[in-house]
């Protein structure tokens, strides 16, 4: 098991300022109060060497990984693929996604996709960057063994990682070993959620094939977002990120993330060369 997620399993994990979680809230000594008779997560017995255990009691790999694909050189930050994702895992069987206040002066609610736009650059040469996130189903994923019920899981025969929300206690630990922020609680139920791929829309063979993608991926205008399994080297997800440079987000925390980004290219208007975008090096 890799350190940093030993360190977190034997930690005692403080709560974010201005969040609580039952009736000792954020205060006291800081640390997250767990329901009576669950157990603290210890490091699990599964791991082998330095990595962590899901990798190892699957074989190793899987032989299918389903993922997204996102385009960065032609997302515009519309957002289509965030209200598109709320409104199917709303009325889905994820849902209903709890908003509080949602036109309120603090508005807060449960999503699992979401886009970051940040201005990157020096004036006059600066550039707007829109950066879509959402849970990265990793190969490694280590939100699945720090989880004390065992509600955290990854699936063998696709490679999605889901919440079984019966078994959730919404204890938070999952998205404290998240190093991708990608874990959200639902304040409503008191579960942790996060994107399923819509794995109930996917392999739903009441729809059109055409429609069985993820939300997103149907939603997005521009095509900036694709969807396939990247152990297939003949997919389009595989073909993308060979031939287009695709990688992955934050490789250095060893969790393998199944999706994959396409880089941004810069267009000299004068020459008509095209290169990456040297403001996203560091996001590789």
């Amino acid at each position: 098991m890799i350190q940093w997620l030993k360190d977190l399993m034997g930690a005692s994990l403080p709560l974010p300022a201005g969040e609580g979680w039952g009736e000792g809230g954020g205060g006291g000594s800081g640390a997250i109060a767990m329901k009576a008779g669950v157990p603290s997560p210890q490091p699990s017995p599964r791991g082998r060497g330095s990595h962590a255990s899901v990798r190892a009691e699957q074989g190793e790999t899987l032989a299918k990984q389903l993922a997204l694909v996102i385009d960065l050189n032609v997302c515009v930050g519309c957002h289509a693929c965030v209200t598109s994702c709320k409104q199917w895992n709303t009325s889905g069987s994820a849902g209903p996604l709890a908003d509080e206040q949602p036109y309120g002066a603090n508005p807060t609610g449960t999503f699992f996709n979401r886009v970051q736009t940040y201005e990157a650059g020096a004036f006059p040469g600066t550039d707007t960057i829109h950066f879509p996130k959402s849970c990265l189903h990793c190969e490694d994923p280590p939100c699945v063994p720090v989880c004390p019920t065992g509600a955290s899981y990854k699936r063998k025969e696709d490679g999605i990682v889901l919440v079984d929300y019966d078994k959730c206690i919404g204890c938070k630990y999952c998205a404290w070993a998240c190093p991708y922020g990608a874990r959200e609680l639902d304040e409503e139920r008191q579960v942790m959620t996060k994107c399923t791929l819509c794995v109930d829309r996917i392999y739903d063979e009441k729809l059109p094939k055409e429609d069985r993608k993820p939300a997103c991926v149907k939603a997005c205008p521009t095509g900036a977002r694709l969807f396939g399994d990247v152990k297939d080297p003949n997919s389009e997800v595989s073909i993308a990120i060979r031939e287009r440079g695709g990688y992955s987000l934050m490789p250095e925390w060893e969790t393998s993330p199944a999706n994959q980004y396409l880089p941004r290219r810069v267009t000299d208007i004068a020459g008509g060369a095209s290169k990456i975008d040297p403001k996203l090096g560091g996001l590789s």
